[in-house]
């Protein structure tokens, strides 16, 4: 789908736990957390928490009221999306609760563009979150019970990203929507939820694969093809799967998972995951790059393991999803011109 007139990404913000600020991106992100209950009681509290002070912040960057902002489309990983609907409820902003897993934020940013791209709204807000312990209690086990973790499992990020959509340029736009790509449910039959990477990469194959057909484009026509959350095994399942259909993407593919934490000094096996991965990723980091011209066009594209734990009790797979949204630098923005 691609869009008459780009949607302007007029600003963002990006907050993260202690773990993600010790790591290479550290630097780059709006706040780092000293501790990872962000002063509240609970870990799903926390979280909560990550989403209201993201959108806090993004406004007050910006500059723009919350009452010029029509709708908030939001989703996090835990049950009955409780991050988003406690978080975000103090906003009495109209709220599109999403789940799509940890491609939430490519979910949330499909949706908000598409609706500003229609002309319903002038301005939405896309925002979304993960927390490493509220993740392991929801779909693994509490964090007391000590279990040990396989390499191929990844590290649910704590971190949550807010992003302002504009039907207008404003004056410090960060990048502009020129299209979006939205995946379909794609199953291989795996059943390991300690190896996310393989189980999602298939509906990324999928995506960016549907993507180049439907647009006529080749792997070059990008700076940077951006997955959210495939790590290490991921990667490789996902370069294997595109070359097997005669696309070789090379030093050209990016995983925020595998750019958030150091693999030789932070104890994160297969890299990072969740949906606060991509979206802070993409705040703090991606759209940096656009912004100073170093690159032009990304299609960026966050991955989602569609499973419960009612699902995986039950011994059922673990289905994926993936949203492509294309990103471009704005034009006469950046060193580059």
């Amino acid at each position: 789908m691609e869009f008459g007139t780009p949607v302007i990404l007029s600003c963002s913000a990006s907050i993260v736990g202690k773990k993600e600020g010790e790591g290479p991106l550290g630097q780059l992100f709006d706040q780092v957390g000293q501790e990872d209950m962000f002063g509240a009681k609970t870990w799903e509290e926390a979280e909560s928490t990550l989403q209201k002070e993201a959108v806090a912040l993004c406004l007050q960057k910006s500059g723009v009221k919350l009452k010029d902002v029509r709708y908030l489309f939001a989703g996090d990983l835990l049950g009955q999306s409780i991050a988003s609907s406690f978080g975000l409820a103090q906003y009495e902003t109209p709220l599109f609760g999403l789940y799509g897993a940890c491609s939430t934020s490519g979910l949330s940013i499909t949706l908000g563009a598409i609706t500003v791209a229609a002309g319903l709204a002038e301005k939405v807000m896309c925002v979304t979150s993960s927390h490493f312990a509220s993740a392991e209690k929801e779909f693994r086990y509490p964090l007391e019970y000590g279990n040990q973790r396989p390499l191929s499992a990844s590290w649910t990020v704590t971190g949550g990203g807010a992003f302002l959509l504009s039907a207008k340029r404003g004056e410090k736009d960060r990048a502009q929507i020129s299209a979006v790509t939205p995946g379909k449910i794609v199953d291989y039959g795996l059943k390991d939820s300690m190896n996310m990477g393989a189980c999602m990469a298939p509906a990324a194959c999928d995506t960016i694969y549907q993507h180049l057909q439907d647009f006529g484009r080749k792997p070059e026509d990008y700076d940077k093809i951006v997955t959210g959350d495939l790590g290490y095994v991921g990667q490789q399942a996902l370069l294997n799967l595109l070359s097997q259909k005669g696309i070789e993407l090379g030093n050209r593919h990016m995983d925020c998972g595998i750019e958030m934490f150091d693999q030789n000094t932070q104890d994160t096996h297969a890299g990072g995951s969740g949906c606060g991965c991509a979206a802070t990723v993409l705040s703090a980091f991606l759209l940096k790059k656009l912004e100073e011209g170093e690159w032009s066009r990304i299609l960026f594209v966050p991955t989602g393991a569609l499973l419960s734990k009612v699902s995986f009790n039950e011994g059922n797979t673990v289905p994926g999803i993936a949203h492509g949204v294309v990103i471009e630098r704005i034009p006469g923005a950046g060193k580059k011109d």
